[in-house]
């Protein structure tokens, strides 16, 4: 498998550090409002990965965090904490926010299909790691004190940002918007590791530190809890393109100075989700939400098929008319395979199913393409073979995808008559049309004939073939 590494910037062969198991991190969700269905994107396809490793045969341990306190609403270290923010908006208590959207968060998640990370951790049940960690930094002299806070101090790194080669004067205080600057930093991109009640008086949640009550800052968070739970090395590390900047850059800083050594091979950035009027976000127009789709008729599968339709490293644009043309593909999809006879005799064709996932593989191969894994799902339904293997090949690649295939073909044919699903017919009307493909006409006929004999009316549409008792 190759996968698109941010870190180098180029595709590379996925080789884990330890073939026994791969080591994944996911930044999880500051658990102050509802993920928006942009947030969701990232999710998905960090899920489409985590199982297509586990689909390999690979083990996998996969962690991530729930950022409950310290994430300020400017990445710039300024302004208010965004649990505070929420908590103030609810009328609620910080860890009465954070509960309540965590939840929120994970019934999103299950109704994607997104499977609960093998670690769950709120940066508040990691104080005494942080601290530690900061501690540490300070000792080996790359942290400062500075106004009551702990700051990392980014001129003692070689290179400071990784993942683009940006100019120092690009990382200047006010070419991000909403970036205030801070006068305590000795360097214009270094950041805050704690922060004392010297800095927001009314912050909620505090506690006791070598340098005053306070709380720590939002990128030491993913570093505490990674190392703590993955060791001090990493596989993949997945988040959002937003987060590559500041969060994953300052990471990457304060993870290798306080270890010593390289910390991540792969980092695995998804890209937007825009609206018509750029990136989705929840302070601008329709605040999406998975809640919002489904009071609107939509089925969160639907929404899944949508997003797996693109490549991850490609801008996705949302719209109604492009999820509506999502929904007619999904249903169309789901209409096939529910005309396929989950009953047909014998076992599927070993080789031909070896071929089809081959097919699969290539595309989740080439850097998890899960539009190329989509072609190869359609050119199950097309091959030339029995009902059993198609199936076994459908339910094989939904182990990936997770679009509940099998599942919801099994409830459309329950929804019909129970003489529109004649196995006996279906399996009739298949061969007829076999026949038709072949251009074997004289068999089709014949076909046809014996239906007609038996009170059945063969009606050809442009979806295939139906019938109707006479």
């Amino acid at each position: 498998m190759y996968l698109y590494n941010s870190l180098t910037h180029k595709k590379e062969p996925f080789v884990p550090n330890h073939p026994e198991l791969v080591k994944m991190y996911t930044c999880g969700p500051t658990v102050y409002h509802y993920a928006h269905i942009g947030n969701l994107r990232t999710y998905m396809m960090e899920d489409v990965l985590e199982k297509y490793l586990r689909y390999q045969g690979y083990n996998v341990r996969r962690v991530m965090n729930i950022t409950d306190v310290g994430h300020l609403s400017s990445d710039g270290d300024t302004g208010e904490d965004k649990m505070l923010k929420g908590a103030k908006r609810e009328h609620k208590t910080v860890m009465e926010i954070a509960q309540m959207f965590t939840d929120a968060f994970f019934e999103d998640c299950r109704k994607l299909n997104i499977k609960r990370p093998d670690v769950v951790e709120p940066a508040t049940n990691c104080i005494g790691d942080f601290i530690h960690i900061i501690e540490t930094l300070l000792e080996k002299g790359f942290a400062y004190r500075a106004g009551g806070n702990v700051y990392f101090d980014t001129s003692k790194l070689e290179k400071y940002y990784v993942f683009n080669d940006f100019n120092a004067e690009d990382l200047d205080v006010g070419v991000r918007e909403g970036v205030e600057e801070d006068t305590n930093k000795r360097n214009k991109n270094d950041f805050v590791l704690w922060f004392t009640q010297s800095k927001f008086e009314d912050q909620a949640l505090k506690w006791e530190s070598p340098w005053g009550v306070g709380y720590p800052g939002w990128h030491i968070e993913c570093t505490g809890i990674s190392l703590k739970y993955l060791g001090e090395d990493m596989d993949i590390h997945c988040g959002g393109i937003d987060n590559a900047f500041p969060h994953h850059t300052n990471e990457i800083a304060q993870s290798e100075a306080y270890l010593g050594h390289k910390w991540v091979n792969f980092w695995f950035h998804v890209l937007h989700l825009n609206s018509g009027s750029g990136k989705m976000s929840k302070s601008s127009g329709e605040f999406l939400t998975l809640a919002l789709l489904e009071e609107k008729g939509y089925d969160p599968m639907a929404y899944r098929f949508f997003c797996l339709q693109s490549h991850y490293r490609k801008n996705l644009v949302f719209s109604y008319e492009n999820l509506d043309n999502a929904v007619l593909a999904y249903n169309k999809l789901i209409d096939k395979i529910a005309a396929l006879n989950p009953e047909a005799e014998g076992e599927p064709d070993a080789a031909v199913l070896k071929a089809l996932k081959a097919r699969f593989m290539k595309g989740m191969d080439a850097d998890l393409n899960t539009s190329l894994a989509i072609t190869a799902l359609y050119d199950v339904l097309k091959e030339k073979t029995d009902d059993r293997t198609k199936l076994a090949a459908i339910g094989d690649f939904d182990r990936v995808l997770s679009l509940n295939l099998l599942e919801a073909a099994a409830k459309k044919r329950a929804q019909q008559p129970e003489e529109e699903r004649n196995p006996a017919i279906e399996a009739l009307l298949a061969a007829r049309a076999a026949a038709k493909k072949e251009k074997n006409f004289a068999e089709a006929d014949r076909i046809r004939d014996e239906l007609k004999a038996r009170g059945i009316e063969i009606i050809d549409t442009p979806q295939g073939a139906k019938w109707k008792r006479i």
